[in-house]
């Protein structure tokens, strides 16, 4: 009877141990999506102080035409104008967290006008992120990573 009840405590608290992994893993995800979502709202928004909080420096922005532009160049071109989001939409995300280092992928709907022409479009999503203090920071994938 002790090695059964034993064994059920055993059992029991390793169920418990793996919920919880997978509880603070949907968290994380939960957490870097959101992060995502904070950042398209910001862009939306103009809110150059979110965005620069949420921006790891010295990250590059790579646009659906291939021109790339650091990050001062690109929160200068939403800060003027010259880059207008309206709306955003993101279709299934899948996120994968190794450690302090996240990726996001999913199909990203964003109505804007950019450089003068308006439209909607449907971009294929790859963002990645790292956890500094704590916090989700957007930022490019680095050799190694995901």
């Amino acid at each position: 009877m002790k090695m059964l009840l034993a064994v059920f405590i055993f059992l029991c608290s390793a169920n418990l141990c793996f919920g919880e992994s997978q509880m603070k893993d949907s968290n994380e995800k939960k957490a870097v999506l959101q992060k995502f979502e904070q950042m398209q709202q910001a862009m939306i928004d103009k809110d150059m102080k979110t965005l620069n909080r949420i921006v790891k420096e010295g990250t590059l922005f790579t646009h659906m035409s291939g021109k790339t532009q650091t990050k001062a160049e690109f929160f200068e071109e939403i800060a003027n104008g010259t880059l207008n989001y309206f709306k955003y939409e993101i279709k299934n995300p899948v996120i994968v967290i190794k450690g302090n280092y996240a990726s996001l992928n999913a199909v990203t709907t964003l109505t804007a006008k950019v450089y003068g022409i308006s439209g909607t479009w449907s971009l294929n999503t790859n963002a990645f992120f790292e956890k500094i203090d704590g916090e989700w920071i957007y930022c490019n994938k680095k050799q190694g990573e995901l």
